[in-house]
């Protein structure tokens, strides 16, 4: 198993895995899947600034994670947002948890001092939505900060939408943020 830049040549196979959270779950509120075009679009913009990671297992791609900004707004710039998503037959089996951890850490080397989750959060677990992913980032130490009631409606139900963060340091004078592509290989 290794863990990986993306390319925009993964795009495919990153569809494929968002197209099972787009129609079966509720996990993401997006009702349609991106085609693979607006899709690369999307890391392509991720990626000016951000790590975007995938996890190879036996030269299949299990999954990807990605940072993004928490808000445009310069202040902001020591926070972000981080999402992942794993090929259900990927989950449960650390697949996410080295994912995260390694999208953590290259966010460190970034600057970047705070993480934030926005999680799908049912009131009771469907087949949709369950709590799984709030109880995967409890487990790697965000706390629920924020929530929202009734803020996302997929599948002919209204979803609870929930905040999470970790915040990994606190520096009273941070220095400017190194966007990742300007992080050198070897450091990455």
């Amino acid at each position: 198993m290794i863990i990986r830049n993306a390319t925009l040549e993964d795009a495919p196979r990153l569809v494929e895995i968002y197209d099972y959270y787009v129609q079966k779950t509720a996990i993401t509120f997006e009702y349609q899947t991106p085609s693979v075009i607006a899709f690369q679009q999307r890391m392509k913009k991720a990626m000016e600034m951000y790590p975007y990671l995938v996890i190879v297992n036996n030269n299949t791609i299990m999954g990807y994670a990605y940072a993004g900004h928490l808000n445009v707004r310069e202040a902001y710039d020591w926070s972000c947002e981080m999402t992942i998503y794993l090929d259900p037959s990927a989950r449960k089996k650390g697949y996410g948890k080295k994912l995260y951890f390694a999208l953590e850490e290259a966010c460190k080397k970034m600057g970047i001092t705070n993480f934030y989750a926005c999680i799908g959060y049912p009131q009771k677990d469907d087949g949709y939505l369950t709590k799984n992913s709030a109880q995967f980032h409890a487990h790697l130490g965000y706390k629920e900060n924020g929530y929202f009631h009734h803020c996302g409606y997929k599948f002919h139900r209204w979803y609870d939408m929930i905040w999470m963060e970790k915040i990994v340091d606190v520096v009273e004078h941070p220095k400017p943020i190194i966007p990742y592509p300007n992080i050198k290989e070897t450091n990455r």
